[in-house]
């Protein structure tokens, strides 16, 4: 179950997909914004990023996702295992459950800047929920100006406003702050594919929730 090489075809899939699109260097990364022309440009110290986590946050046990909004396998995650193992673990304060964000393209970056609008973590669950749920039909277009669109109309159907989204889609300090995050998150923990897991600092990838279930009780004694 730990892994030792990449998922054979879903990660394989996705690194594909991201290669495509393409992230940009360092320097150049207002360049992900959809808003690009008018973003303001990222000076000085990066924001921090905030952790998004469920649970008891003083739990011996501490599990992390890695996941994508724009990953298939990371929709069926959340709407499958993620719901009972927040049934049976997050809210009986049993784990402290981290989401951490994966940017393999542009699209999966603007998501998680309209989740972290508020940086409320409750705000970013719940929205995160919507992304995965309304996941095929946002990103179905292929097309930027759409995705941003519909991105927005999801925004604004949780309450946010178009003054409120046009500040978080063209905060070029945050995005890079996330980016670079991201990318020291994964180099550090290891992480080519998504979904994948840091349970009690050990790696592990996709897994049923009878095998995530056997892994917890095991670690929780």
């Amino acid at each position: 179950m730990k892994r030792r090489t990449l998922l054979a075809t879903g990660g394989a899939a996705i690194l594909t997909v991201g290669a495509g699109l393409g992230l940009m260097p360092r320097n150049q990364q207002t360049g992900l914004l959809p808003g690009a022309a008018t973003a303001q440009d990222a000076t000085g110290a990066l924001p921090e990023v905030l952790e998004m986590v469920q649970g008891n946050p003083m739990a011996n046990l501490e599990v992390i996702e890695y996941a994508s909004f724009t990953c298939p396998h990371c929709a069926s995650f959340n709407a499958n295992q993620h719901k009972l193992l927040k049934t049976n673990y997050i809210d009986t304060n049993k784990i402290r459950f981290v989401y951490r964000e994966v940017y393999f393209d542009r699209p999966g970056l603007w998501a998680s800047m309209v989740a972290r609008c508020t940086d409320n973590p409750d705000f970013f669950f719940a929205f995160s929920d919507v992304l995965y749920e309304e996941q095929r039909n946002w990103l179905a277009s292929g097309d930027p100006a759409i995705i941003i669109e519909e991105l927005r109309r999801l925004g604004k159907t949780a309450g946010l406003d178009d003054a409120a989204l046009d500040a978080c889609l063209s905060d070029a300090a945050k995005a890079e702050a996330l980016y670079t995050w991201y990318q020291e998150n994964a180099e550090r923990d290891n992480i080519s594919s998504t979904p994948s897991f840091l349970i009690d600092g050990e790696n592990y990838s996709n897994m049923s929730y009878d095998e995530f279930a056997e892994i917890l009780d095991e670690k929780l004694g």
